[in-house]
């Protein structure tokens, strides 16, 4: 008699190549898996996995949060004399971000010497980075600067921003959901039913 094996499981989703078939980015994969075979660094592990994700997992990132994430980590200070740790910016480190980066309007001015490394920066985002005397510079360049991700601070937008991940989780109405539900509009006749009132089965 024989085993019963169980195939369920046996599938490994886990992307090695990007869909894409841009062949800038195709080598820049080859790149960045050399380096995380070579380096065994965590950065460019990282880099290398979310090149070849779908591209709603590497949403865009506004300046405004760029520059907000970049006064906000801290670096520790080198020498005995440094009494506080400085803010990533005033230390020189690069911005990384494996996606693209876009303009906000909400953040009026850009500190000067914002450094940053995207897969694609929007003429806007560009031209006022530039004007504030930063440099963008791309992945194949960062990788001869910084071979194992040094100086540098990895980014990334907020993947659930979308509409669609609002609808997403256990059913709408359900004990403890907070899952947005798919209906034509609001109002009095509109989700109101089972599940809403004592007087319709039961109340949550």
């Amino acid at each position: 008699m024989g085993i019963d094996l169980d195939h369920r499981f046996d599938r490994k989703a886990k992307r090695v190549d990007p869909r894409s078939d841009d062949n800038y980015l195709r080598l820049l994969v080859q790149l960045y898996k050399f380096l995380s075979r070579r380096t065994q660094s965590k950065f460019n592990r990282i880099v290398l996995k979310r090149m070849c994700m779908a591209r709603r997992f590497r949403p865009a990132m506004s300046l405004k949060r760029l520059i907000r994430i970049m006064l906000r980590t801290r670096s520790k200070p080198a020498g005995k004399d440094a009494k506080q740790p400085t803010n990533a910016l005033s230390k020189g480190l690069t911005a990384v971000v494996v996606g693209t980066i876009s303009d906000d309007i909400r953040r009026y001015a850009i500190p000067k010497g914002l450094k940053v490394c995207a897969l694609h920066v929007t003429a806007p985002a560009r031209k006022r980075i530039l004007e504030a005397g930063g440099e963008i510079i791309t992945f194949d360049v960062l990788a001869q600067r910084s071979p194992k991700g040094e100086k540098t601070v990895l980014m990334q937008g907020h993947r659930n921003a979308r509409e669609a991940q609002k609808h997403f989780g256990p059913a709408p109405g359900t004990p403890g959901s907070h899952t947005k539900p798919y209906v034509k509009s609001r109002g009095r006749k509109f989700e109101r039913a089972r599940g809403r009132r004592a007087s319709r089965g039961y109340k949550n």
